[in-house]
């Protein structure tokens, strides 16, 4: 192999090994998410999927990238539309400050329980949120 040869290789298994692309990114950040609102553990989806929990841990990183029917399986195990992966946007990199709270557990889930709340309810929590924030 020349060297212009040997170079052009090993650009093009940079980009294909070291990268992860977007929305391999952003699949795995649904599905933590998801299973975080649910108050799922990484073994119980495991287990409702067929993969050892490590797996899980890869697919909610990017470092490995879900298959159609994989995500399929957790489509069903986290009761979230398949389509939702893939909604507009979902190339785009979320990791600007406006949207941090959504890589907090503790955000997540005190999102979850606020969307369950009556009216009522939430005002007091927002009220109660907010005299603690001063």
């Amino acid at each position: 192999m020349d060297a212009q040869s040997e170079h052009d290789f090993q650009i093009a298994t940079e980009r294909t090994d070291s990268a992860t692309h977007p929305v391999d990114l952003r699949v795995g950040r649904q599905i933590r998410r998801q299973r975080w609102l649910l108050g799922m553990t990484q073994r119980q989806l495991a287990d409702q999927i067929g993969v050892r929990f490590q797996q899980v841990q890869k697919y909610e990183t990017g470092a490995n990238r879900v298959s159609a029917s994989r995500l399929w399986m957790m489509s069903q195990a986290l009761g979230l539309d398949i389509h939702r992966f893939f909604e507009p946007g979902a190339a785009e990199d979320d990791s600007d400050e406006a949207f941090a709270w959504r890589d907090s557990k503790e955000c997540v889930q005190l999102v979850g329980i606020f969307l369950d709340l009556s009216a009522d309810r939430k005002t007091a929590l927002l009220n109660l949120a907010k005299s603690l924030a001063t």
